[in-house]
C-alpha cells in the first residue's frame, strides 16, 4: 500500500511543478496535495522521529524568515497572500521530504519518480500524434484568474494550436505539451526522466530513445539543449565503460542536431523571433533590476514585479555592453507580463544573497546524489527558461539543501552533547 502512497505522492507533486490541473485550479489544488501529505503522514507513515521534527522545525522557520525579510524589506507594498503561497510551497515541500525520510525509503523516491515520469512520458507519445486525428474536435479550458487557456479533447490531450503549430519542410505539428501547461515545462520532467534512466537507473536503451523523441515532439530549445549535453555525457562514459551502443548515440545525436539547429534558425531570423527576444528580455531586464537593489530586490510579489517592470528600462549603456559582448541584439523594451526565467526573477525579486543561498542549497540537494552536477545544469538551465523554480517539485531539492544542513548540525551538536 505505501508503494502506492508514494507513486500518488510523486504524480502530484509532478503535477504540481506545472501541470494544466494546478494552473486552471491553482489554490484549491495546492491546498488538495497539501491534504494528501497530511493524511499520508498520518494514515500511512512511520511515527515522526525526533531528529526528523528539529529538521523540520530548522527548515521551516529558516523559509519563512526568508520570505519575510524579503516581504517586509520590499521596495513596494507586496501581497501578504502571496507570501503566505510561498509558505505553503515550502510546508508542501519539507513534507514531501520528511515523509519519505522518515519511512526510510529516500531511496524509494527515486524509483517512485522513475515510474511516474514514464506515465507522463508515454501519456506525452499518445498525445503528440493523437492531434492529427482530433484536432477538430477541441474545445477551450481557460481561468480568468490564471489569465491561461488552452485546447483539450475531453481532458486527456491538450494542445496550443494556437501558438504551437510547427511546419518543418512541409510536416506540420503542434508541439507536444502533454499534461503541463507549456512545451518548456514538459521537457524539464523529461529531461530529468532521461536523466535518471541514463545515469542512475541505466535499464532501457529503448526508453532514452523513446524520451529523446518526445523531447523532439517539444520543439522546445531548452529541452534539446539539455538533452544534447546528456547525450554527449552519456557518449563520453559510453567511451569509458561502453554503457551503451555506438549506433545508439547516432540515433540520439543527429536528430537533435538536426531539429536543435532548425529551432535555432526560426528563433533568431524567422517566425518564432519574438520568442526569442522575450526570453533575451527576460534574462536582461531581471539582471538590470537586481545591479540596483542587489540586497533585497524588489519584492517576490509577481503583480507587483510586473507593474515596476513596465516601466522600468533597461539603459543604454548596459544594452550597448550586452550587443558589443555577446553578439545580441535586445529590441524588446518593455513588458507587461511575469518572466519566463523564473531564475532572474528570484534574483530581481529577493537579491543576490537569497538567491546565491538558495542555490547553494540546490547543489547540496540529497534527492539524487549520482552526477548532482549534471542534475543542477538541468534544474538550472530550465528555471531560466521557464516559471517553475518555486513550484513544489523543484523546490523540493532546494529545500533538501536546506534540511541535509540542519541535519548535519544537529548530529554534530549531539555528538557534542
Amino acid at each position: 500500500m505505501r508503494n502506492i502512497i508514494d507513486k500518488v505522492l510523486i504524480f502530484v507533486l509532478v503535477l504540481s511543478g506545472g501541470g494544466i490541473l494546478f494552473v486552471l485550479n491553482r489554490n484549491s489544488s495546492y491546498w488538495m496535495f497539501f491534504c494528501l501529505l497530511v493524511i499520508s503522514f498520518l494514515f500511512f507513515g512511520n511515527k515522526l522521529k525526533k531528529n526528523i521534527v528539529n529538521i523540520l522545525v530548522l527548515t521551516f522557520l529558516s523559509c519563512v524568515g526568508i520570505f519575510f525579510l524579503n516581504y517586509f524589506f520590499a521596495i513596494a507594498e507586496q501581497s501578504l497572500l502571496k507570501y503566505l503561497f510561498f509558505i505553503l510551497m515550502s510546508v508542501i515541500s519539507i513534507l514531501m521530504i520528511a515523509y519519505f525520510k522518515n519511512n526510510d525509503n529516500e531511496s524509494s523516491f527515486v524509483y517512485s519518480l522513475h515510474s511516474v515520469l514514464k506515465i507522463f512520458l508515454f501519456h506525452g507519445v499518445v498525445n503528440f500524434f493523437m492531434y492529427f486525428f482530433i484536432n477538430q474536435s477541441l474545445f477551450e479550458l481557460s481561468n480568468n484568474t490564471s489569465h491561461y487557456s488552452c485546447e483539450t479533447f475531453n481532458y486527456l490531450f491538450y494542445y496550443l494550436p494556437e501558438i504551437n503549430i510547427i511546419n518543418i519542410s512541409g510536416f506540420e505539428f503542434c508541439r507536444n505539451q502533454g499534461f503541463f501547461w507549456e512545451p518548456g515545462v514538459f521537457q524539464v520532467f523529461l529531461n530529468i526522466l532521461f536523466f535518471i534512466e541514463a545515469f542512475i537507473i541505466k535499464r532501457s536503451n529503448k526508453l532514452l530513445l523513446l524520451t529523446a523523441f518526445v523531447i523532439l515532439t517539444t520543439y522546445s530549445t531548452t529541452g534539446l539543449i539539455l538533452l544534447l549535453i546528456q547525450v554527449i555525457v552519456l557518449a563520453t562514459e559510453n567511451h569509458k565503460s561502453k554503457i551503451i551502443s555506438i549506433p545508439l548515440i547516432v540515433l540520439l545525436i543527429i536528430p537533435i542536431y538536426v531539429v536543435f539547429n532548425l529551432n535555432v534558425e526560426d528563433k533568431m531570423h524567422g517566425d518564432r523571433e519574438t520568442s526569442f527576444q522575450i526570453r533575451l528580455f527576460d534574462l536582461v531586464q531581471p539582471f538590470a533590476i537586481a545591479l540596483e537593489h542587489p540586497l533585497t530586490g524588489i519584492g517576490l510579489d509577481r503583480d507587483q514585479f510586473v507593474k515596476y517592470r513596465f516601466n522600468y528600462f533597461v539603459s543604454m549603456n548596459f544594452l550597448t555592453n550586452l550587443n558589443e559582448y555577446s553578439g545580441l541584439e535586445l529590441t524588446k523594451s518593455g513588458t507587461s507580463l511575469g518572466s519566463t526565467n523564473s531564475l532572474m526573477f528570484l534574483l530581481a525579486g529577493a537579491g543576490f544573497p537569497t538567491t546565491i543561498l538558495l542555490l547553494y542549497m540546490l547543489a547540496k540537494q540529497q534527492l539524487i546524489k549520482k552526477k548532482k552536477w549534471l542534475l543542477m545544469i538541468i534544474i538550472v538551465v530550465s528555471a531560466m527558461s521557464e516559471p517553475v523554480l518555486l513550484r513544489p517539485f523543484l523546490f523540493i531539492f532546494i529545500i533538501s539543501g536546506f534540511m541535509h544542513i540542519f541535519y548535519k548540525i544537529t548530529s554534530h551538536k549531539n555528538q557534542l552533547a
